[in-house]
């Protein structure tokens, strides 16, 4: 029986993420009470999960790019549009805090059977569907503010050099585990994932 596709990376594709919701729902990312705990600076853990990924990540390639097993130009890097950052940054993160998902926790909820992360994977789905509708010259011309013309990564456009980065990075992610770690012991939390997937709620 043939598979619709015979792509590899589709294949691993589907298989990584499969496995990534089922990391994230029994780590209790799947639960708006973990979410919005962030932005009450109660609990850390999906910021310090995801600038970890971000660091794990840029250090992987790079190193996979110095040793030669990686070409650079293999590795695709969008348009550096800073207006468009910014205004998806400033919508994504109003939903996130309102609603408790982002999109892809939304889809772990979903499949966990939570009616408020299937609302919010509707409204996702219509808003992307309003955005596409009303997309055109005029909003291409806003998102494209502010792009970076001397390069799409900040050694091309600054001359910084890629260790420099990386080592601010590194520097930066410490410095946000100890500032995390401040927070949460001054509200009590973080809450745990078994809290976080039967529904209970940080202490105040």
């Amino acid at each position: 029986m043939l598979l619709p596709f015979n792509d590899g990376g589709a294949i691993s594709g589907v298989f990584c993420g499969v496995l990534f919701g089922y990391v994230l729902e029994n780590s209790g990312f799947g639960s708006p009470h973990k979410l919005t705990a962030q932005f009450r600076l109660h609990d850390w853990s999906v910021f310090k999960v995801m600038f970890t990924a971000i660091v794990v990540a840029a250090v992987g390639l790079y190193g996979l790019r110095v040793a030669g097993f990686l070409n650079a130009d293999a590795v695709f890097v969008p348009p550096s549009l800073l207006m468009a950052a910014a205004l998806g940054g400033v919508f994504v993160g109003a939903g996130f805090a309102i609603g408790g998902y982002c999109p892809g926790t939304s889809v772990v909820g979903a499949f966990s059977g939570r009616v408020d992360a299937i609302v919010f994977l509707l409204g996702l789905l219509v808003g992307t569907v309003g955005f596409a509708d009303i997309y055109g010259p005029a909003v291409e011309k806003i998102l494209a503010m502010w792009e970076l013309d001397a390069g799409d990564t900040v050694t091309d456009a600054y001359g910084v050099s890629e260790p420099v980065i990386l080592g601010i990075m590194v520097v930066a992610l410490v410095a946000i585990y100890a500032l995390g770690a401040w927070f949460e012991r001054r509200s009590h939390g973080p809450v745990s994932a078994e809290q976080a997937v039967s529904g209970a709620k940080l202490h105040s």
